[in-house]
């Protein structure tokens, strides 16, 4: 009977661990040591690259986005703009995306979705390293043109 030497741990004839590469002095600088990213880093990318698609008017279910309206309003308060409707599962070496979005009004849907995905994920790849595995897209909303005029409080009868 042979012995196969399968193990995936450190190998002291080479100096190399099968799942880090090669450590110690001799190793290039970027080998040496962990980089860990915080869920908030990949969830601002997220929202981040969303905003930037042609057709999206904002990211946030209906009440985030009134909760969100308010405080942005306190002075110190709109911090949570850019991750609002951005949630994201971030592991070791994976990443996964799920936004809810708002469309503009007469914007194919689907081709703003596909936009979205394509954009949050070459984002989130490019500027982290993380294989993102998937993005959730929920379009809780339609944004008319005439909204925005509801949207403004309007003025006190009295005065």
């Amino acid at each position: 009977m042979t012995d196969d030497n399968t193990s995936t741990g450190n190998r002291p004839e080479t100096g190399k661990s099968a799942l880090q590469g090669r450590t110690g002095a001799g190793a290039p600088a970027e080998k040496r040591g962990k980089t860990t990213i915080a869920d908030g880093v990949v969830a601002k990318i997220a929202g981040m690259a969303a905003r930037e698609v042609p057709g999206v008017y904002s990211l946030g279910a209906g009440m985030a986005r009134a909760f969100g309206a308010v405080r942005e309003r306190v002075p110190g308060g709109g911090s949570g703009a850019v991750t609002r409707g951005v949630k994201v599962e971030v592991g070791e070496r994976q990443a996964a995306v799920d936004l809810d979005i708002v469309v503009e009004y007469g914007e194919p849907i689907v081709d703003v979705a596909g936009g979205v995905r394509t954009n949050v994920i070459g984002a989130v790849e490019r500027m982290t390293g993380l294989e993102v595995v998937e993005v959730n897209i929920a379009v809780d909303d339609v944004h008319l043109p005439d909204e925005e005029d509801e949207a403004e409080p309007e003025e006190g009868r009295v005065r």
